[in-house]
């Protein structure tokens, strides 16, 4: 195994891969056990989620603290970007909760939501929905977490997005 990041990444990209699938691994073992410990999340929810979304979607993840998106793909002779955000959910009732903040204030195509299974941290479902959708959802009257904090819940974010990916069928639509 190589000793730094930099050696992963000058090496060929099979290993590269498997380097990352390796650490994602373990960190989700980390956050399944921490959770049980604390009942308490880990901070790796959005991490493991962007990966699961490229992974599964086929995207590119973008460079670490770019503004606005998190993953892109390149087609039909333009960049699409989303926003990914994650959730680890119970698989009993994994529709509670709530979508973490989304940033409207400049431009993405899409927001993609990725319920995680809080035992062991896969994907169970990508689902996605435009960025006109969001924001219109977002600036309905009625809620101050909606209006003020960016914020809605699983359930309504659903209500506007279409499920592109899920455990038992593989992908749908993107």
């Amino acid at each position: 195994m190589p000793n730094g990041s930099s050696d992963i990444a000058a090496s060929n990209s099979a290993e590269y891969d498997a380097a990352v699938k390796n650490l994602l691994r373990q960190a989700k073992k980390l956050a399944v056990l921490y959770y049980e410990l604390t009942n308490k999340p880990l901070g790796v929810t959005g991490e493991i989620a962007e990966y699961e979304a490229a992974r599964h979607l086929g995207l590119g993840l973008a460079p670490a603290r770019t503004a606005l998106y998190d993953a892109y793909r390149n087609g039909a002779g333009r960049v699409e970007t989303f926003q990914v955000k994650g959730r680890a959910v119970s698989l009993k009732d994994r529709y509670r909760g709530r979508v973490p903040k989304i940033n409207c204030s400049g431009e993405f195509d899409a927001v993609l939501l990725v319920l995680l299974d809080r035992e062991s941290f896969d994907a169970i479902e990508i689902w996605q929905a435009g960025r006109a959708e969001v924001i219109a959802r977002l600036m309905a009257p009625g809620s101050k977490a909606r209006n003020e904090r960016f914020s809605m819940g699983i359930s309504q974010f659903k209500s506007i997005a279409k499920c592109v990916w899920r455990t038992s069928g593989g992908s749908l639509r993107l």
